[in-house]
């Protein structure tokens, strides 16, 4: 979980950087729906949902299920691990 809780600082630092809108979800209390992306993001006019994994993590079923739900409806969803992080801000940087 520390591994995660890393690279997921490092996203926001580099999202906060780039002066990009976002807000870290989180699925696990009563008010909140489960397997909401970790991170959604607004970058200039784009609507991109992020889901965070440590190198070892897997997503549920049901995180899969949103990130393919959020391409569907036209926004970028991402399902992010460490070793695909410079892909992600070569994403960002083409916005």
């Amino acid at each position: 979980m520390a591994e995660e809780k890393t690279f997921e600082n490092k996203i926001k630092k580099y999202l906060k950087e780039k002066g990009a809108w976002y807000i870290k979800y989180w699925g696990g209390g009563n008010f909140t729906k489960e397997g909401i992306p970790d991170l959604l993001i607004c970058y200039k006019g784009c609507f991109i949902a992020v889901e965070v994994k440590a190198s070892n993590g897997r997503p549920s079923d049901l995180q899969l299920y949103h990130l393919k739900k959020i391409k569907e409806a036209g926004g970028k969803a991402f399902l992010l691990y460490p070793k695909n992080f410079n892909e992600f801000k070569k994403f960002i940087e083409s916005l």
